[in-house]
């Protein structure tokens, strides 16, 4: 199990899974300019523990995914979304989880600024 948090620690949430090898990195304009470095997991692997209410949400271009953050800080920790299938998704910036060495994650990169 994985926990991470946003900055100030308002919003906290768990990932049962092991620490990922690599993560994507998009380039479209959102995720360039909040350096997102993105692990993809099915929803109900990621547990919330703080009351959803104290989650932000943005939503851009086709409105499709649910970019949650703290309200306090601003920290963009993940969102939520569907797949290609429709299967429940959530998009964890590793960057919120504990114990993360960035060097040792691969980059994928992504051409979000295409779509």
């Amino acid at each position: 199990m994985l926990t991470g948090s946003c900055h100030c620690g308002e919003i906290k949430f768990e990932v049962d899974g092991e620490m990922p090898a690599e993560a994507l990195e998009c380039n479209c304009s959102h995720c360039s300019r909040k350096g997102y470095l993105l692990w993809f997991v099915p929803r109900a692997a990621l547990a919330l523990k703080t009351p959803e209410e104290k989650l932000s949400t943005y939503h851009f271009n086709r409105h499709v995914i649910d970019h949650h953050f703290c309200g306090n800080c601003g920290c963009a920790p993940f969102g939520f979304g569907t797949d290609s299938k429709g299967n429940a998704m959530a998009s964890v910036n590793i960057r919120c989880i504990e114990g993360v060495e960035l060097t040792e994650i691969k980059r994928i990169p992504v051409d979000g600024r295409s779509f």
